[in-house]
């Protein structure tokens, strides 16, 4: 993929993200990563990357990492911003193309009141996705009215539907920080949403419900866990996938990161395609990684990171034929059982 291309897709991740050269340098860093470090886009490039990102070890740790081809994780680091703000981040560094580097930044907590607003670009995006979506909606609207057949029109509906969604995810970054909308919600009307928006695309997937109806309902951004089960499906079906299960299961004694919860929702996404590529396993939640030529590398870092957002995680196994990924959530947040402290030493992960 092109580097212009993946930077503009980039750019729109709440992941924090930057580009270093072979000799540690910035190349690149997203808006995101910026605004939480309270700097300049431009005015890192060139600098060295230990002193944007003072991680412990930093150079040493690249060294042996470049040398045997292996990522590396800090897990629950402080990182005082250039206006003096201390945020806790987990942070992953990875070889990247041409003996570039990677590094991968995630805020842990909730993002300070006093956090800068989304960045220009996320705003200027937005603002411009906008006016094709009124047009795509009231398009809809005059097939809706003009169509006779029950099943086109609800098909209408649909795209009408989508297209409102977008709308007021386009809105919450015009005038909020993106964070995401919490309600009271039943998963499994989520996952009937899913289910109608695939079967309405071309060569849709076989889709098998295996529900638990007992499921109490949780809380989350029904769109944004929608958007996470969508890529799941869709990738699946890029890998040559023709059947996928939607499973649901209460989850008892589930440690999620440093909390052990009580009970927790087990949602499992099981295709039939192709499976992961050995290679990729070791970082396939990591942004712009992508097993196809044509690949963003995207769908999977943003389903991880809406997981995350919902105190969630997102899980992989299996093999070809029988991949299965699994969402487990949260149902009593307030419930844990006890907590581990993190340690502050890097941990080194083979691909």
């Amino acid at each position: 993929m092109h580097e212009d291309t993946w930077r503009r897709w980039a750019e729109q991740l709440s992941t924090g993200l930057v580009l270093a050269d072979a000799g540690l340098c910035v190349r690149w860093i997203n808006p995101a990563l910026a605004e939480w470090l309270a700097l300049g886009l431009r005015g890192v490039v060139g600098q060295p990357l230990a002193s944007v990102l003072p991680l412990p070890g930093l150079d040493a740790q690249a060294a042996r990492a470049g040398g045997r081809g292996a990522s590396v994780q800090w897990r629950d680091q402080v990182l005082t911003a250039a206006d003096g703000v201390d945020r806790r981040v987990d942070a992953a560094l990875q070889a990247w193309d041409d003996g570039q580097w990677l590094v991968e930044v995630h805020l842990l907590g909730e993002r300070p009141p006093d956090s800068p607003p989304v960045s220009a670009t996320l705003r200027g995006f937005a603002h411009e996705v906008k006016n094709p979506l009124a047009g795509l909606r009231g398009a809809a609207q005059l097939l809706q009215r003009r169509v006779g057949d029950a099943d086109l029109k609800a098909l209408a509906g649909v795209v009408i539907a989508e297209a409102d969604r977008l709308t007021a995810l386009a809105d919450r970054l015009l005038h909020r920080d993106g964070a995401p909308r919490r309600t009271a919600l039943n998963i499994h009307a989520v996952l009937e949403r899913v289910v109608t928006l695939l079967a309405a695309e071309p060569a849709p997937l076989i889709v098998h419900q295996d529900y638990d109806p007992s499921l109490p309902d949780l809380c989350g951004d029904a769109d944004r866990l929608q958007q996470l089960l969508l890529n799941l499906a869709r990738n699946a079906r890029e890998a040559g996938a023709r059947t996928l299960v939607l499973r649901t299961r209460a989850e008892h004694g589930v440690r999620l990161g440093e909390r052990m919860l009580r009970t927790a929702l087990r949602l499992d996404v099981i295709d039939d395609g192709a499976g992961v590529p050995p290679a990729l396993r070791g970082t396939l939640f990591q942004p712009l990684v992508s097993g196809r030529a044509d690949g963003t590398g995207l769908g999977l870092a943003l389903a991880r990171e809406i997981a995350n957002e919902h105190g969630g995680e997102l899980r992989h196994a299996g093999t070809a034929g029988a991949t299965t990924f699994t969402l487990l959530l949260p149902l009593e947040p307030e419930a844990t059982i006890g907590l581990s402290a993190a340690g502050p030493a890097p941990e080194e992960t083979r691909p």
